[in-house]
């Protein structure tokens, strides 16, 4: 039997993380983050690699402590009430080449105590990449509501994301997809349990998963003028 790649104190050393969040806790405990967090992460970003690549060959999965497919542990709060120094989950996004950060197109994987999912889709886009994703929804609508009303993307995913509150310029208000050129992200989710996260069957369970939603990547990927 395989064995799995996250344990329950993977778990455990997010939890108490969560609640010592400063960053003399997490120094003195970096070996525990190392041995728990990131090199199973590590691991099972290296072994997704073949899989990503049967999905498409355009996106990535590098194993690597920095600049890779694992994002980095600590906290951008510059801009925010929030203050503490670290995230309390996992982070894991097999993006597309020709992206350099979370915003471009990519598949996703978050792990933490209180919730765990994947993710497949395109996260707070740029207003030219916006623009484009709206007018391929417009332009070609039937493969649009073909894709997001699959009955197998409708039993494992569910749009989300952030949307404006009036609609957008350009189009009607009566659009009959209005609801979707509202849409500010473009990101597809679906909820993991735990055991499947500590399963030594997670990296057939994410792919299947990404393997459902690839269609949608296909989709933005045309959109925004990128080989998928």
């Amino acid at each position: 039997m395989n064995t799995p790649f996250f344990s329950p104190g993977t778990l455990t050393f997010l939890e108490q993380l969560a609640a010592n969040n400063k960053r003399p806790w997490f120094q003195e405990r970096k070996n525990v983050y190392e041995d728990a967090v990131r090199t199973p992460a590590l691991h099972f970003i290296d072994a997704m690699q073949p899989n990503i690549k049967a999905l498409s060959p355009h996106f990535t999965a590098v194993a690597k402590k920095t600049g890779g497919s694992l994002m980095r542990p600590y906290r951008d709060a510059r801009f925010s009430k929030d203050k503490t120094p670290y995230k309390t989950n996992i982070g894991i996004q097999f993006r597309h080449e020709a992206g350099k950060d979370v915003h471009a197109p990519g598949f996703y994987l978050h792990i933490s105590p209180s919730e765990c999912f994947v993710g497949a889709g395109i996260w707070h886009p740029d207003g030219k990449a916006l623009a484009k994703i709206r007018e391929m929804i417009s332009d070609n609508p039937n493969a649009w509501k073909n894709i997001t009303g699959n009955n197998a993307f409708k039993r494992y995913f569910k749009l989300s994301g952030d949307a404006l509150k009036t609609y957008p310029r350009g189009y009607p208000k009566d659009h009959p997809l209005i609801n979707d050129l509202k849409r500010k992200d473009f990101i597809a989710i679906h909820p993991l349990s735990r055991d499947e996260i500590l399963s030594p069957n997670l990296v057939k369970t994410i792919h299947h998963r990404f393997n459902v939603a690839s269609d949608l990547m296909d989709y933005l990927c045309n959109a925004l003028e990128l080989p998928y």
